[in-house]
């Protein structure tokens, strides 16, 4: 299969590097000249749990170098998700399929603004914890899971010919036809871990291990799940601190990908996986106030 992955950061240079290995043919594509410059020049290396690797992929910082592929990979940071979209309408053709794959809660809606929704699939990445290591070195934590389904609708024949192309690349996939239970079960862990961790600077397991971080954050997840019922989502999760808990203990030495963002100095995705709690609670009078909290406070430390 012919790849653009559109947003070679930590995660998407795990997806192009393994995607790449299987045999698809595979160009990244980023705004990062320096990563980009580092991939040409000595090829991806992706390690972590999957092994050690370097691959040799085209890469650029111009989608119109590429040409029309079957695949698009939209792996920016859900802030970029829109301009991401948009840039990658040379990469677009009739039967182009977008996968969009980001954390929290409006992405997706946003990359459907620009592509269409019967062009889009979601995608949700779990148990990762990715983060680049230099210049063309991505390093992920875990490999749990990758969750696909059609924007609107059930699984297709599309839809397991994408995730047949990740499955050899080594991931383990599952599809499934409720995209809006995919996008809250990774919610809940996200706004579990990543505002707390950030606001502390503690990776995964030292937040499970310390009491009051664990409190502030088991709130935040309970909270999530609490308001994704009230919005009718089918959350099949009887014990919402088992359910975390198991999602972190698989990574228990990762960084919040928020956390990273605000040692770097970047802007962070805090408004879009804390920030929506109390946004969509609001919709259906379910108050979030842990949730708000910790947002405010993410705000206020990503301002210095």
């Amino acid at each position: 299969m012919k790849i653009a992955v559109v947003g070679a950061g930590a995660m998407g240079s795990v997806y192009a590097g393994l995607l790449a290995s299987a045999g698809h043919e595979v160009t990244a594509v980023d705004v990062n000249a320096e990563h980009v410059e580092a991939i040409r020049a000595r090829g991806l290396r992706v390690s972590g749990v999957s092994g050690d690797r370097t691959v040799r992929i085209d890469a650029t910082t111009e989608p119109g170098e590429v040409g029309e592929v079957e695949l698009v990979v939209v792996a920016t940071k859900s802030m970029a998700a829109r301009a991401a979209a948009e840039s990658a309408a040379p990469l677009i053709g009739a039967g182009t399929t977008v996968l969009t794959i980001q954390n929290g809660l409006g992405a997706a809606d946003v990359v459907a603004e620009v592509v269409g929704d019967e062009r889009l699939m979601v995608g949700v990445a779990g148990g990762f914890g990715a983060s680049i290591a230099g210049p063309g070195h991505a390093h992920h934590h875990g490999m749990e899971l990758v969750r696909l389904g059609e924007r609107t609708g059930p699984v297709t024949e599309r839809t397991e010919r994408v995730a047949d192309a990740w499955r050899q690349a080594g991931f383990e996939v599952r599809t499934y036809d409720d995209v809006s239970r995919l996008l809250w079960e990774k919610l809940i862990c996200n706004a579990c871990f990543a505002g707390i961790g950030g606001l502390l600077e503690l990776t995964i397991g030292e937040v499970i291990g310390n009491p009051d971080a664990w409190s502030v954050a088991s709130r935040c997840a309970q909270e999530t799940l609490d308001v994704g019922r009230a919005r009718g989502v089918a959350l099949d999760i009887p014990d919402c601190d088992a359910y975390v808990l198991a999602y972190g203990r698989a990574i228990p030495d990762a960084r919040p990908s928020l956390l990273l963002d605000l040692l770097a100095g970047r802007p962070t995705e805090v408004e879009w996986i804390n920030g929506s709690v109390p946004r969509e609670g609001a919709k259906v009078g379910v108050p979030a106030p842990t949730n708000e909290l910790v947002t405010r406070l993410v705000l206020a430390k990503e301002a210095r």
